[in-house]
């Protein structure tokens, strides 16, 4: 029987290529690099820091550049744009925010009904996680807020949260992000949710939906990469 703990490790070894890091900053690379992620599209870069070392997944051809600009998470965030150069990306910078992950979430009450994406109440921005999407409507049936969940591997499935401002402050969202990550973990994979750091109303969400703030980091690099 896996666990949570188990299933991020599965979910970090095949999403970026090799976890746990075996030194402070570890540049490796993986498929997932070259080929369509959850949403259609190829994200080149992306990485994972925790408080014991950080892994940044890039293109295989870019692993020995981005590596020698330092060895630690600190000296590549003062790299500055030498970290775009390094990966082919004109002005590309070094960004992060926060990674969070919950083996318990919150007993909270269910507040919406699995809806499969076809179904006409579905708002444009829940379209593209596919398959079902978790949906609360306010007493005329109309959408208020959603969860979609993007499906990064057998192991790790993130949760995006989105509620309506006339329907904000009620406590729907926390109990969507509780409610979808029940799902998750019953499907045999971990939760993860991710926000920008000065999300204050993310982070809110997060903790109270059990996502706890465990230092951990998502990486990426701003940019793209020139087309060929």
């Amino acid at each position: 029987m896996t666990t949570p703990s188990s299933r991020l490790t599965g979910h970090l070894i095949t999403w970026l290529g090799s976890w746990p890091p075996d030194r402070p900053l570890l540049v490796t690379t993986s498929p997932g690099r070259a080929a369509p992620g959850w949403d259609g599209a190829v994200h080149p870069v992306v990485g994972v820091a925790s408080p014991e070392g950080a892994v940044l997944s890039v293109p295989a051809e870019h692993v020995e550049a981005v590596q020698a600009l330092a060895p630690d998470l600190e000296g590549l965030r003062a790299a500055g744009a030498a970290v775009g150069e390094a990966l082919g990306i004109p002005g590309g910078r070094l960004f992060e925010g926060v990674f969070r992950w919950s083996d318990a979430p919150a007993p909270l009450p269910d507040a919406g009904e699995w809806v499969p994406v076809e179904d006409p109440r579905v708002p444009p921005w829940l379209l593209p996680f596919g398959g079902e999407v978790l949906m609360a409507f306010d007493d005329g049936g109309r959408y208020v807020a959603g969860v979609g969940i993007k499906v990064h591997d057998p192991y790790g499935q993130e949760l995006a949260v989105v509620t309506e401002e006339a329907a904000q402050g009620q406590g729907l969202a926390r109990r969507l992000v509780a409610q979808a990550a029940r799902r998750v973990l019953e499907r045999g994979a971990v939760p993860t949710y991710l926000h920008a750091d000065a999300n204050v109303r993310s982070a809110k969400v997060a903790d109270a939906a059990g996502f706890p703030d465990r230092g951990w980091r998502i990486l990426g690099v701003s940019g793209r990469r020139p087309v060929s």
